[in-house]
């Protein structure tokens, strides 16, 4: 069962999100294509920096389908 956690996007490197999850075991940012979050909640990439959003924990612990909170 995949769970869905909140996330928060801190900056842009290049065409790369830093995304940290308000989890326990995330202590450490991550980085996903910043186009593709864009898109899946509609916004410009330049707009991600600061967003709170959610997104489904996978099986190897990868975030996706991206959502506005």
């Amino acid at each position: 069962m995949s769970e869905r956690v909140n996330v928060k996007i801190l900056l842009l490197v290049g065409g790369e999100a830093e995304v940290v999850a308000d989890a326990p075991d995330a202590d450490v940012p991550a980085r996903y294509a910043a186009s593709l979050i864009a898109e899946e909640v509609g916004v410009p990439a330049s707009e991600l920096p600061g967003m709170r959003l959610s997104a489904v924990v996978g099986a190897d612990d990868r975030l996706s389908g991206w959502q506005r909170r």
